[in-house]
């Protein structure tokens, strides 16, 4: 996981910026099949495995992390992306180009089932 140190560094001569904020993360990461076992949970009305990964399960965090990172792992390394858990920071020095590359980041969450939250960019 990345320190946030790290992230500031790579955005520091940056001059515009796109935040895209995740609706969802951890329950869009599928649970490996057979190993749904070792999260499972028991409630009054029985027991249940999980298919995805759920809120306060261990590593939940790490692994998104590691989702993410190999989601856009070019855009990371050509620093143009940030990505911390399920914030995503496009950071371009001008505007030339830069909504290629939020156009590009949203393909890739689109493809993979992750869904931005719209109501904090109207």
């Amino acid at each position: 996981m990345p320190l946030i140190s790290d992230l500031i560094d790579s955005i520091e001569k940056k001059k515009v910026f796109t935040k895209i904020d995740l609706r969802w993360g951890y329950n869009n990461v599928r649970i490996k099949e057979g190993d749904e076992w070792k999260a499972a949970f028991s409630m009054l009305e029985g027991s249940f495995e999980p298919m995805v990964m759920f809120f306060g399960l261990t590593d939940s965090p790490a692994t998104f992390q590691a989702m993410m990172n190999d989601l856009l792992r070019d855009l990371v390394v050509e620093e143009k992306v940030a990505v911390f858990i399920d914030d995503v920071m496009v950071a371009t020095e001008t505007e030339e180009g830069h909504d290629e590359i939020v156009e590009e980041v949203l393909r890739r969450l689109e493809k993979n089932d992750l869904f931005v939250k719209l109501e904090k960019y109207v």
